[in-house]
């Protein structure tokens, strides 16, 4: 960004997301790294980059200052893990003391286990449910209500396709995205009205560090040849942030399958339980 023009300046200054405190969680790596690299191009004025590990933070707010030049922009790490409540509680009252505001929260940090239930332990699918699901509910109140005061704000939430299809292996990663999908449909409804919107933007596989958990170690699913580029899925989360639409499906195409499915449920479902279960009993 370094050099930029006059007319490059109007033109971030003139994007629905110029000016805009945002706060991104898992933001250190895959989806929500690259998303902060957009949001830098397309002119936010604060991003709050939150991540659990420090390093992988203090890196990327090194990459986003290198690349911002001149221009005007405050980046700010916040270390938390958003699975711990009192954590988050502690890191959104230092943003709005701070800041006043947050104008955008993308909801993004998540991971999955791999396994048959059966052999998991209960607290790999509580971590799990942790995060995913109770980490995004903690972020989200503890921003809501000043969003609401101010009769503005925008919570975009990184869902999967999984919230719309159970996959074998996937439990407890499916179990959370539906209830990521479900809660925000429940608050779509209560924000109607309030200024105040929700987009959950629900993507198929995605090329990130996902399969990098330990327990894929022995047993790697090939879904790769249906994987998204993470620009793909980053593009579907700015598009997100103007968007009055409560869910992006990424591709779109495969909005049709989620039709299918709840249309035809007994024709579709027999389908999809063959091949998840052909991946679950493949060897590594």
């Amino acid at each position: 960004m370094k050099g930029t023009t006059k007319n490059g300046d109007n033109a971030i200054r003139k994007s629905k997301l110029g000016g805009k405190i945002v706060v991104i969680t898992g933001a250190s790596s895959g989806i929500g790294r690259q998303t902060a690299i957009e949001l830098l191009d397309k002119g936010a004025r604060t991003i709050i980059l939150v991540a659990r590990t420090e390093s992988k933070l203090l890196e990327l707010k090194q990459v986003l200052e290198a690349r911002n030049g001149s221009l005007d922009l405050d980046i700010v790490n916040y270390s938390c893990d958003v699975s711990i409540k009192d954590d988050v509680i502690k890191m959104g009252t230092g943003i709005v003391e701070k800041f006043g505001h947050v104008d955008l929260l993308i909801n993004n940090a998540g991971f999955g286990e791999f396994g048959k239930v059966q052999d998991q332990r209960i607290e790999q699918i509580e971590n799990v449910m942790r995060t995913n699901y109770l980490g995004m509910v903690y972020c989200t109140k503890v921003f809501l209500s000043h969003m609401v005061d101010r009769h503005s704000g925008h919570i975009v939430n990184v869902a999967s396709l999984a919230a719309s299809f159970g996959v074998a292996g996937m439990a407890g990663y499916c179990a959370s995205k539906y209830a990521m999908l479900g809660f925000s449909e429940s608050l779509n409804h209560e924000l109607h009205g309030t200024g105040v919107k929700i987009t959950v933007v629900s993507p198929i596989g995605v090329k990130t560090n996902f399969f990098r958990n330990q327990s894929f170690d022995n047993h790697k699913p090939n879904y790769t040849g249906f994987m998204l580029d993470v620009r793909t899925v980053t593009k579907a989360i700015l598009a997100a942030s103007n968007s009055r639409r409560f869910e992006i499906i990424v591709p779109f195409y495969m909005r049709a399958g989620v039709w299918l499915k709840h249309t035809f449920p007994f024709v579709i479902n027999p389908i999809t339980g063959t091949l998840f279960r052909r991946q679950l009993r493949k060897p590594d």
